[in-house]
């Protein structure tokens, strides 16, 4: 799958939440860290898509954003897929 493919997943209209996470590998002067941050969070499909638009059209080269369709009252790690953006040691290098 691609891009596009996780984006159409992450955004099915199943009432879950989704939330848009932000990758991105950050310089603090001495070593690069990876983080991971949830940037947005609705249930409304169509302001989730929105807020994706907009955040990729803005973004610098090295951020990544990517939306996840979340139940609630659910520990996440039970479920197949959840949550989570690789930060592989090349991104560090």
């Amino acid at each position: 799958m691609n891009y596009q493919d996780y984006v159409e997943q992450g955004l099915k209209d199943d009432g879950n939440l989704k939330l848009i996470l932000k990758g991105n590998v950050e310089n603090n002067g001495h070593n690069k860290i990876g983080v991971v941050s949830v940037v947005y969070i609705t249930k409304d499909v169509e302001k989730a898509k929105q807020k994706l638009s907009e955040l990729n059209a803005s973004k610098k080269e090295e951020d990544y954003y990517m939306v996840y369709s979340c139940p609630l009252d659910k520990y996440l790690p039970d479920l197949g897929h959840y949550p989570s953006i690789e930060i592989t040691q090349g991104d560090l290098s």
